[in-house]
């Protein structure tokens, strides 16, 4: 692969990380937004594959085909099941409107690039230039999880802001061993039962999954 191409491929790939997480606080219907962050796992998997295949690293490519199963198939999936078992498609209201939420959005990778200028600054390579994104991702899905009142959205955002730590660490040291990477898997997985588990439990509580419910709760 020349490193024209490279630079390319792996500016596509991860700018299209970042577009999806803004097109995720864009949208309202949870179905839709599932199948975003299954674009965005797979797209997260192209970078790590990108590098791999340009650094000849065997075990990255192999890191590659994981996320995209795991976090462009998997979790996806595993969300999904979860909110069409609730039989709420659409979020109706936040606690702030979508122009708001893409304003902050773009406040927030402003701020990543800010943050991250002096470390571009120590490298010319594509990777380090493109770190900025993985830091907005990042930040975006802790809006999200800010912002959004259903449960579901929440455990998006969680899983956003988990990508968004992918892609610096893919980025910034081209990639992490397999094992290491089965490591952060197994726990993203573990989480996300977990809080598929707490949505059950809160649908069956309260009738939904909005959590503002919650603050009827009482000692």
């Amino acid at each position: 692969m020349s490193e024209t191409a490279f630079v390319q491929l792996l500016d596509l790939a991860a700018g299209l990380v970042l577009v999806s997480s803004f097109a995720a606080l864009w949208l309202r219907r949870l179905v839709t937004v599932t199948h975003l962050l299954a674009v965005q796992g797979v797209a997260l998997a192209c970078v790590a594959a990108v590098i791999g295949i340009y650094e000849h690293e065997n075990e990255l490519v192999a890191v590659a085909m994981m996320v995209g199963v795991l976090r462009g198939v998997v979790l996806p999936r595993l969300i999904l099941r979860a909110v069409r078992s609730g039989g709420e498609l659409r979020e109706v209201e936040s606690l702030i409107n979508v122009p708001a939420s893409l304003l902050a959005a773009s406040g927030l990778t402003l701020v990543a690039y800010a943050t991250t200028r002096d470390i571009v600054a120590l490298s010319p390579s594509a990777q380090v230039r493109a770190m900025p994104l993985g830091v907005a991702v990042a930040l975006i899905g802790i809006l999200l999880i800010a912002t959004r009142r259903k449960a579901a959205l929440q455990i998006m955002g969680v899983l956003m802001l988990d990508n968004g730590i992918a892609l610096v660490m893919f980025l910034g040291t081209s990639g992490v061993p397999l094992a290491v990477e089965l490591g952060i898997a197994s726990d993203v997985l573990l989480a996300m039962f977990i809080l598929q588990v707490l949505t059950n439990r809160i649908r069956t509580k309260f009738g939904g999954t909005d959590l503002d419910q919650l603050r009827e709760l009482r000692d």
